[in-house]
């Protein structure tokens, strides 16, 4: 049996698809099917029995949960979440996938790889480093066989959370001009989500893979804002018209927009280059990761869907 944890959110579904022909449950609040045979858990992951209950049986756990984007939700809530998760992985001897993203580091000057030192400069970004730190260090007590798989930000067919989705997808699908934050100029790694999700898989059944850290695969060439703006206008077939939105703008938007005032303290992602590394990943598996153009000209088409 292997467990998604905070099932259908987009990397889960993809994670799923994945495990097709293999016993999968799918647990979170109101899970819902992936492939026809998925086995189907509600569970809330901040309630230790029952986060022990949703674990139970399993070989492998992929832990794909989101809470609300607060940082004081994510402060009190993601430490009590990990902790049962780990504590049930042990009891049951099941081994954990951690599906992660970037903030840990930080501001990164060149390219983010495994090695790059935890160094968060934000306050979501040391929830992220707690919560790592805490598979880490279970892992090196020789309490818990994990790993964690990190990715950058991502794109693709039904992603709706997205900011490329959100500020360039959406608006071009409207009618409206797309939006850039702060910078056009700088490039910025970003993850397909089919290959996020089946590389997670393949990462969780290879048991060499576990006890470390795995930058997920990500094409290298980097393109800037103003270049993912122009290929997602051409497969939208709309003029590549776009507003870039200052740093002080946003700061404003932010005192009434909640979501938006949650985002200033990551706004360092957008004011300089943003460089995902994923040899690691490249070298020890036979796996292309999807060339942006192609990736932007599929998502696109889910918007005709």
């Amino acid at each position: 049996m292997q467990t998604i944890l905070g099932a259908n959110g987009v990397i889960a579904n993809n994670i799923a698809k994945n495990l097709s022909g293999t016993k999968v449950r799918l647990v979170s609040r109101n899970p819902k099917k992936v492939n026809a045979d998925d086995e189907l858990m509600a569970a809330d992951l901040l309630n230790k029995s029952q986060t022990l209950d949703a674990v139970k049986g399993s070989e492998i756990v992929y832990l794909t949960a989101g809470l609300p984007y607060k940082t004081k939700t994510w402060q009190t809530q993601w430490p009590a979440l990990m902790s049962n998760v780990i504590e049930a992985c042990e009891k049951h001897n099941t081994k954990l996938v951690f599906f992660d993203n970037v903030y840990c580091y930080g501001r990164v000057k060149g390219w983010m790889t495994e090695e790059t030192p935890v160094n968060p400069s934000s306050k979501k970004g040391e929830v992220r480093a707690k919560i790592a730190q805490m598979i880490l260090e279970e892992v090196k007590k020789g309490n818990l066989t994990a790993l964690i798989a990190r990715a950058p930000d991502f794109y693709g067919p039904f992603t709706p959370a997205s900011f490329i989705s959100v500020m360039i997808f959406e608006n071009y699908a409207k009618g409206s001009k797309a939006q850039v934050m702060i910078s056009d100029a700088c490039k910025h790694s970003l993850i397909f989500t089919p290959d996020a999700g089946k590389s997670t898989a393949l990462l969780g059944n290879t048991p060499s893979a576990f006890n470390q850290v795995w930058h997920l695969p990500t094409d290298r060439n980097a393109l800037t804002l103003k270049e993912i703006v122009q290929l997602s206008a051409a497969a939208f077939g709309v003029k590549p018209d776009y507003v870039k939105l200052p740093r002080w703008a946003l700061r404003l938007a932010g005192l009434f927009i909640g979501v938006v005032g949650e985002s200033v303290e990551m706004l360092y992602q957008y004011d300089s280059d943003y460089l995902f590394d994923s040899n690691k990943f490249d070298k020890a598996f036979d796996f292309k990761p999807t060339h942006y153009a192609t990736g932007i000209t599929e998502a696109v088409a889910s918007y005709r869907k």
